[in-house]
């Protein structure tokens, strides 16, 4: 796995939840806040976008809206709403209008994120990525929207397999055109955006994602990425905004994060598999960075897990 898409598998923490709409007339609910990336995809017509600073954002069929700090925000007929005035939309999205002229047709939802595992690049995307369907040529994330409204528009069978499935290849899609747009449109100008394709940093990161068990030293990074040790450390810490060690650190917690999550591995063979010595030693640098034990953690996520289900 490369390391673009570890930082989509921090997002995806289960099925991302999502309601189809169509509106008509007069309309404006508030989203958010949630402790997750909410999104939405404008299948046909035209609304507002109510951001949760600066101005309403025009949004057209096709396109494509990412919040990935899950803020408030508007969505609405007219601009001339302000988030306070919208009513909140109900769990199980905004209610379907009598089909009118000029209708649109949202698809609105959002991934959960287990707090404190959520990747670094993420952090560092803006409240609002905007994707209009008439900016550049991302064949492939115009691609997944028109699959998209394809399936919630005919309802065709098989949908309740192929929308999930669709709306993980739009999130990939979609972080992969924001990152072309930030590249084409402003240049190297550092942080994550230039630290995935860096062919220095970016051997570092794959090293420490595909072995994360291994003893790593920051002497041994540098010798992989063919730079000096100091050269390597300030290039790393720049670009990634934590030193090669912190990082890690991070990445080996957050791994057995997800491993007490998604599996019944004993907790010594996940201490293991992230590079601790001792379940002692994985459990108090757990402790520290999420603030629980890794078994609460555990109970914790299954129990989160079995009160959807029960729901569903």
């Amino acid at each position: 796995m490369d390391v673009f898409s570890d930082v989509i598998a921090t997002v995806r923490a289960g099925r991302a939840k999502f309601t189809r709409s169509r509106l008509s007339g007069r309309w404006g609910y508030a989203f958010g806040p949630y402790p997750g990336a909410g999104f939405h995809v404008v299948l046909e017509g035209n609304c507002w976008l109510i951001p949760p600073s600066g101005s309403p954002i025009a949004l057209g069929a096709g396109d494509v809206v990412f919040l990935p700090h899950g803020a408030v925000h508007g969505m609405s007929d007219s601009p001339d709403r302000t988030i306070a005035e919208l009513p909140l939309a109900p769990e199980s999205g905004p209610p379907d209008h009598e089909p009118a002229p000029g209708q649109a047709q949202l698809l609105c939802g959002a991934y959960r994120l287990d707090r404190g595992q959520a990747h670094p690049f993420l952090r560092t995307l803006p409240e609002v990525v905007h994707l209009p369907a008439r900016l550049g040529d991302h064949s492939a994330l115009r691609s997944a929207v028109d699959l998209l409204g394809a399936d919630l528009i005919e309802a065709r069978p098989g949908a309740a397999a192929a929308v999930p499935a669709l709306m993980d290849l739009l999130l990939v899609y979609l972080l992969r055109a924001w990152l072309e747009e930030e590249a084409s449109h402003h240049g190297p100008r550092g942080g994550w955006c230039v630290a995935l394709t860096d062919p220095v940093i970016a051997t570092a990161l794959q090293h420490i994602h595909r072995a994360p068990e291994h003893p790593w030293t920051v002497q041994e990074l540098a010798a992989e990425a063919g730079m000096s040790k100091t050269a390597f450390a300030r290039r790393f810490t720049s670009l990634v905004g934590q030193s090669p060690m912190a990082y890690l650190t991070w990445w080996r917690l957050s791994s057995g994060a997800r491993m007490l999550r998604d599996s019944q591995a004993p907790l010594s063979a996940i201490a293991r598999n992230v590079g601790y010595t001792s379940e002692f030693a994985f459990s108090n640098a757990f402790k520290r960075e999420f603030g629980t034990a890794p078994g609460k953690f555990r109970r914790q996520q299954r129990d989160s897990t079995d009160a959807v289900a029960s729901i569903r």
